[in-house]
């Protein structure tokens, strides 16, 4: 259960909250620091086929100390990407928000009911519960696609029913070339199938004491907007990627995968690294760019790698022929690293590197996969269940699926 507490802004060690650039100069150092210690590493491997056990460990800390510089970054990033969200100062506030607030602060239906009523619109069943100012629902969707990654990169569609149907065609329409004055014969019909993305519901439930509601200087939409976010953003990040489907959005790798050369529609196409729970020992790259090149060219131009920060980790040690490394860091603050010149997305719910884990994965997730967004935010107060504090039994409904199965490819950690 969450309180509702202050929240210091972070401080660097200037002393200066969000000092950005700051952070940013930190991780590039630690950069520079790290690609020393492997190139040292590198060249023990190359002269004795051995590193030695300090200048391994070396390299593992200096690691392990760049992510801990890149959350710091991610951190100052989020913080200063946050919207304002205090109570405008002017007369004409909107009667929604004024009648949200007091039902929130003191627990008045009337002004609500009223507004919802005028709206045409009703509580969220036997539930209960009452929307949220739009003001309040546009800045949590705002935070959500900072914090969650797939969200970042994925297409977002608002929508007003409980499912939304998709309809794509398997076949095309037949085609040919005819002469200027040649007869036309009838082309087949393109035939359709449909795909389904049923919204589900998410819930968190903050709490607050009543000594604080009542407390005027309390922003109320800053404070119910931190509470869920992290809860909300946690709770999709995990089904984006490998939710079953069952109430829930179907995350990206819990659809059936098979090797590339096998590919069919209604699956995703995987690319082998040739040794079980490892990258190969020798070239290990070159399966990077088999996985890249598993992309139709269309789907290249805006594509991703998406994979959690221990992947990460061992990518960063790559280096082509030419002694470069493959990953680089941002080329600046608010900015991806890339890896082979495609941005990486970190998401902590991709797999670790393991045996026939399908720990990366690559392609166009804005055509690949879809995220559906029911419309309406809800909140039912609750100062009974846990007194001395108010409960806020928060809801929303979301849903999501592989829209696309050309558009994302897999690269499996096994021989075949």
């Amino acid at each position: 259960m969450q309180t509702m507490q202050s929240k210091r802004a972070p401080e660097t060690k200037s002393g200066a909250p969000y000092d950005v650039k700051g952070a940013f100069d930190d991780f590039m150092g630690a950069f520079e620091a790290f690609k020393d210690a492997n190139d040292t590493r590198l060249g023990e491997l190359e002269t004795r086929m051995t590193a030695d056990v300090l200048s391994t460990d070396k390299v593992d800390r200096i690691s392990k100390s760049l992510d801990a510089q890149q959350r710091k970054l991610d951190e100052l990033l989020l913080k200063k990407a946050r919207p304002a969200l205090g109570r405008s100062s002017e007369v004409g506030a909107s009667e929604h928000k004024d009648a949200f607030e007091a039902y929130v602060r003191s627990g008045d239906e009337r002004g609500i009911r009223s507004v919802e009523a005028k709206a045409m619109s009703i509580g969220s069943g036997s539930d209960g519960g009452y929307l949220v100012p739009v003001e309040t629902e546009t800045e949590i969707a705002k935070r959500l696609s900072v914090l969650s990654p797939i969200r970042s990169i994925a297409s977002v569609r608002q929508v007003s029913t409980a499912v939304l149907k998709k309809p794509f065609a398997l076949t095309g329409p037949a085609t040919g070339w005819v002469g200027e004055t040649a007869a036309r014969t009838q082309t087949a019909s393109p035939t359709l199938a449909e795909l389904e993305f049923p919204a589900a519901e998410l819930y968190a439930m903050p709490s607050a004491t009543q000594a604080l509601l009542e407390d005027s200087a309390v922003d109320l939409d800053t404070w119910l907007s931190d509470e869920i976010e992290l809860a909300f953003a946690e709770q999709e990040g995990t089904a984006f990627v490998t939710g079953n489907g069952v109430n829930k959005p179907k995350g990206f790798l819990a659809y059936d995968k098979v090797a590339e050369p096998n590919w069919s529609w209604g699956s995703l196409g995987t690319i082998a690294t040739g040794a079980a729970g490892a990258f190969a020992a020798t070239n290990p790259a070159d399966k990077l760019v088999d996985l890249i090149y598993a992309l139709k060219a269309g789907y290249r131009e805006n594509a991703s790698f998406v994979m959690n920060r221990k992947t990460q980790a061992a990518v960063r040690k790559m280096k082509d022929g030419d002694g470069n490394y493959l990953w680089q860091p941002p080329a600046g603050v608010g900015q991806k690293a890339s890896l082979m010149g495609f941005p990486v997305v970190e998401a902590e719910d991709m797999p670790d590197i393991a045996a026939d884990s399908t720990a990366i994965a690559f392609g166009d997730f804005a055509r690949g996969y879809l995220i559906v967004d029911r419309t309406g935010v809800r909140v039912l107060r609750d100062p009974y269940s846990a007194k001395p504090y108010v409960l806020f039994y928060v809801t929303k409904r979301v849903g999501g699926g592989v829209q696309d199965f050309s558009a994302i490819k897999l690269l499996k950690f096994a021989t075949a």
